[in-house]
């Protein structure tokens, strides 16, 4: 048996070589089924992995949806290992299955809303919940031991990790290779004309008849009228052959008809406009190359170029920007920081569910502020929901749990809770109580130091620290000279309050006043919640902490009229944008425009897929994914004169000629899965976002049934004034000349984080999830304009 500590080297090696050597494999593997061979997850399995297996078997699991609605169901893993099947009661859906794809991530132990309400503490070893992607709900599941409920955990977590650590091209070899699987319906593990038309079909590609049939001959060297064995090998190698990457190596393979080390380097320096040297290059020849003679003669193959044009260092996402890169001890309104409105909502904020998972949801996603719309609850605990309207209610305690258990996983710097506060005196009191004991010493109470401070901290400084965001009933330096104050007293609401409710509270006392208790007073520190009275009045009545906050309306007017004075507001304060409360759908507004003014906390409803969510996903993506992006130094220096719309002479102007051609795409979803024979017609539309000089969008003409290997080669020139602002957006939709596009794919990623050269652009769905096999191939070079 092969020993498990070579387990992952040989999952990777297998999976890329499963299609080279599918013949040679097929003769070792006689008998196993087109499911089980060629397949990444079985090396687990040879390997002995037993958390794999177990899956594998299956076992009885009960399903919680209650406290009255508990049933046992039969769950196990496909031989796929990319499936799980489960039985179901349903008259008409006996069994049903869902794909290890559609899996965001695996809770073991009650971490969900429905085993807090349906289950006792005393199970919490037996419960374990699977996520899922975007709406779908939770699946809540209950082993009958605390051992099975940890294996069900580790395996899934396993098979997981294993797709998400795949390159790109192990991706998309594995999704070939299952659309195969498919294709041979009767599981004879050979393939007709009828079975290679489906699997085309399958993988999005229409042709006709005469091109079908004369593939299939070209194939078929027996004339057994099937494929099998190194006819599907050469079926495949026809199939995933690509001309451009054929032509840009056949231009650098100068030595032996293979790229030498000083050809790679050729390639690097004149095509990637890379500042690498020779030691570079003979590391990926060392890092990618598979074929052992020719790393020996330090020479990279055709197979090795493409693995290494599939992987970080051929993306157009520059690598470096995948981690923390930036300045982090700047103070901390000098960053665009990731900010969600209404958090607890998960869908319209009429008549939507409010959750904690909203909360896990945004968190993951490195949110950094995120919003608490407190009122008086049931039994003198306060509650989280939508004021005035039919959206559920949420325990204000059981959202603190949440926030403190998922806030740091995928950034250590801070998290804003912002306040939006309704309650009565008492229920603040225990919303201060509840704060303080849940978050601990991760809850900031104090100013940092020992003296009043005259600045932020920075990010760093604020590392795993949450600060409040709300009304104070005096200033910091109160709490340095030992003043007294009154233990309530009456503020004003929250100025987005009383705009973003307009209309829905018809029964309210025009009095937008509540009363403060000093307990929850007490622990909002840097972001001391203030009403705008004009940028002058701002400058000269308020401290640094002092921040207000800005209707989308209200903002975009200031944006556009003051705009410098915008920008040195937010050179010493806080800003926060919240869309307006017309939006009852949860739509957004574009953020592109209050970041031009140096806005930081540009608030969007992350429930809602959107170009305006794609667009701070985009900008939020470098830096390693940690949630705060430092502005641009004309943002940050009280000298800048700059206005996005004006565009005077200063350092904000790099003007630069962005040049892109869009080459080809792989492997496009289907658009309309339950029509068979639907496939798409792809265009690709490039979309520059900036100051408004910048906007541009130019767009390919559409290809004719072809989502499998489209090939557009247009070219297309986007100058650009200011870079440092500028976001790249990719948008790849199925042309409809009857009604809107479909759209299939997109990635958006700031300008200054592109690298120049022959690049895979990823493509994500509508909601943002990783289309895993899809992508695609562009060259793009970003030089000085003359």
């Amino acid at each position: 048996m092969i020993s498990p500590r070579h387990c992952s080297f040989i999952v990777e090696y297998y999976t890329t070589l499963q299609c080279k050597f599918r013949p040679y494999l097929e003769e070792t593997h006689k008998g196993n089924s087109f499911k089980t061979r060629f397949n990444p997850h079985v090396i687990l399995i040879i390997c002995g992995d037993p958390d794999l297996q177990f899956l594998l078997d299956g076992g009885k699991l009960i399903k919680i949806r209650s406290s009255s609605w508990q049933k046992s169901r039969f769950y196990k893993l496909e031989e796929d290992c990319k499936t799980l099947w489960h039985e179901s009661h349903k008259i008409f859906k006996r069994n049903q299955t869902f794909s290890i794809d559609d899996i965001d991530s695996v809770r073991k132990g009650r971490q969900s809303e429905g085993f807090l309400k349906h289950t006792d503490p005393s199970v919490e070893d037996r419960c374990f919940s699977i996520i899922f992607k975007g709406r779908k709900r939770n699946l809540d599941l209950m082993a009958n031991q605390g051992h099975e409920a940890k294996q069900w955990v580790s395996g899934l977590e396993k098979i997981i990790n294993n797709m998400h650590n795949l390159s790109r091209q192990q991706k998309s070899e594995h999704w070939i290779f299952n659309c195969m699987r498919k294709a041979d319906k009767n599981e004879d593990n050979k393939m007709t004309l009828k079975e290679l038309k489906h699997f085309l079909r399958q993988i999005n590609v229409e042709v006709d008849e005469t091109y079908a049939a004369d593939l299939f001959k070209k194939c078929d060297k027996s004339n057994s009228g099937t494929l099998e064995g190194s006819e599907i090998k050469h079926f495949y190698d026809l199939l995933t052959h690509r001309e451009e990457i054929d032509v840009i190596y056949g231009k650098y393979a100068q030595t032996e008809g293979q790229m030498s080390a000083r050809d790679l380097l050729n390639f690097l320096l004149n095509e990637q406009r890379e500042q690498v040297s020779m030691q570079d290059a003979l590391k990926l020849i060392e890092k990618y190359e598979l074929d052992g003679t020719a790393k020996e003669k330090k020479h990279m193959t055709k197979d090795g170029f493409l693995m290494y044009m599939h992987q970080e260092e051929g993306s157009i996402l520059n690598p470096k920007h995948k981690h923390v890169y930036q300045d982090m001890s700047q103070p901390l309104n000098h960053y665009f920081i990731s900010s969600s409105h209404n958090t607890y909502l998960m869908e319209d904020q009429l008549r939507g569910p409010s959750s904690t998972e909203a909360y896990i949801k945004a968190l993951m996603k490195s949110c950094r502020c995120v919003e608490l719309d407190c009122w008086d609850g049931p039994n003198g605990e306060p509650v989280i929901y939508h004021g005035y309207t039919l959206t559920s209610k949420v325990l204000f305690r059981d959202v603190i749990k949440a926030v403190k258990d998922y806030a740091f996983k995928t950034s250590d710097y801070p998290v804003i809770l912002s306040l939006e506060n309704h309650c009565s005196v008492d229920q603040q009191k225990l919303m201060a109580h509840h704060m303080i004991a849940i978050l601990g010493d991760a809850l900031l109470t104090k100013p940092l130091g020992d003296t009043l401070p005259g600045n932020f901290p920075s990010p760093e400084e604020l590392k795993g620290k949450f600060l409040i965001k709300g009304k104070r009933l005096n200033k910091l330096d109160a709490i340095f000279n030992n003043n007294s104050t009154v233990d309530e007293d009456t503020v004003s609401e929250e100025d987005e309050a009383a705009e973003s409710k307009e209309g829905e509270q018809k029964t309210k006392s025009k009095k937008s006043k509540i009363k403060l208790a000093r307990e929850l007073s007490d622990i909002v520190i840097y972001c001391k919640s203030v009403h705008f009275n004009g940028f002058e009045h701002a400058k000269d009545n308020q401290a640094f902490y002092e921040m207000s906050s800005f209707k989308e309306s209200k903002a975009f007017s200031l944006a556009q009229n003051s705009a410098t004075a915008y920008i040195h507001h937010n050179m010493d304060k806080l800003s926060r944008i919240y869309p307006a409360g017309s939006r009852t759908d949860s739509s957004n507004y574009n953020p592109v425009p209050m970041w031009n003014v140096g806005c930081q906390i540009v608030a969007l409803n992350f429930q809602t897929p959107s170009k305006e969510m794609h667009l701070n996903q985009g900008r939020f993506l470098q830096n390693g994914l940690c949630g705060y992006i430092l502005k641009p130094g004309f943002l940050r220096s009280f000298s800048s004169q700059f206005d996005p719309s004006t565009l005077t002479k200063g350092p904000w102007l790099q003007k630069k000629t962005c040049h892109i051609m869009v080459i080809t795409a792989q492997q496009l979803p289907k658009i309309n899965k339950d029509k068979h024979k639907s496939i798409v017609d792809p265009l690709v539309r490039v979309e520059i976002y900036g100051v408004p000089a910048d906007n541009a969008s130019k767009e390919t003409h559409y290809i004719e049934n072809n989502g499998f290997n489209p090939m557009w080669n247009e070219n297309f020139q986007f100058d650009i004034q200011v870079p440092e602002l500028a976001m790249l957006r990719f948008v790849v939709e199925d042309y409809d000349s009857t009604s809107q596009n479909d759209l299939i794919g997109q990635y958006c990623l700031p300008l200054t984080s592109v690298q120049n050269g022959y690049r895979h652009v990823p493509l994500l769905t509508k909601r943002g999830d990783i289309i895993s096999s899809a992508g695609l191939f562009v060259h793009l070079m970003l030089i000085d304009a003359e």
